[in-house]
């Protein structure tokens, strides 16, 4: 790809979300004020901010984005959300399902203006990395968002991996779910490593999906499985994450073959 284009593309997607986030804060500002007394848990204000990213992915002359997979039947049984994480652009990927979710994110991003100010309104979870009681403080937050019927996402590699091998899982993110009574949905995220690189702010071209896996129930189990539940659940990502992979490998290979975007 041409550098300068690349570069210019790079502008004009910044461009597009600055913009898009000035244009919602007022508006889930007044989402949030408007629904307090029936939504406690915030679900209308964060669904209708989750929209800025396919908004700005959509007109990203180098990204094509979408998501597959069945989608839960009924969006307010609250699930613990798992997904591998490649690139910081896995974000407005996953912002692309059509269903609302609270996000447990480093606390930096909440610093950020416009950005952070709409996570805090929407009730975003953050944590601060390697601080313990931060980490306590978070899950109890969980809790109360599934408690109230809203699901929440966890990255539970805790940070982005650098090769195309996952990270080892974290427990926090099985240890809620089984305490909480609530399944485990996994996610499983291909191609966004271009998307966005690390220590670079230009996007590169990215052709990522992120695909919805069965979820996995709970009932029954106890602190003591939570490694192999982790295991489980790991091995499902892997593999849907490879097959997506392979898929895009294929579809690049054969372009003719492509079928459509979908949703």
């Amino acid at each position: 790809m041409p550098r300068l284009w690349q570069t210019i593309a790079s502008i004009w997607a910044w461009l597009v979300l600055v913009v898009c986030l000035l244009l919602w804060f007022p508006i889930v500002l007044l989402a949030v004020l408007l629904t307090a007394p029936f939504d406690r848990g915030r679900y209308i204000p964060g669904l209708m901010f989750r929209k800025v990213a396919p908004t700005m992915a959509f007109l990203n002359p180098l990204w094509r984005f979408r998501y597959s997979g069945a989608l839960p039947a009924d969006p307010r049984r609250p699930f613990v959300v798992v997904s591998n994480h490649e690139s910081f652009s896995d974000i407005l990927l996953i912002s692309h399902l059509p269903w609302e979710m609270k996000w447990l994110s480093k606390a930096e991003l909440f610093r950020i203006p416009v950005l952070g100010w709409m996570m805090w309104l929407v009730g975003d979870i953050p944590v601060k990395r390697g601080f313990g009681p931060s980490a306590i403080e978070a899950l109890a937050r969980c809790r109360k968002r599934l408690a109230q019927r809203v699901s929440v996402l966890i990255f539970p590699e805790g940070t982005r991996s650098k090769t195309a091998e996952l990270l080892p899982f974290k427990d926090g993110a099985f240890r809620l779910a089984i305490d909480s009574g609530v399944p485990i949905l996994p996610l499983a995220v291909s191609g966004t490593r271009t998307a966005l690189r690390k220590h670079d702010w230009r996007f590169g071209k990215s052709v990522a999906e992120v695909r919805v896996l069965e979820p996995v129930e709970t009932t029954g189990l106890t602190p003591a499985d939570v490694p192999a539940l982790k295991a489980r659940v790991r091995a499902m990502i892997v593999e849907a994450r490879d097959a997506l992979s392979s898929a895009q490998i294929a579809r690049r290979a054969h372009p003719s073959h492509r079928t459509g975007e979908g949703q």
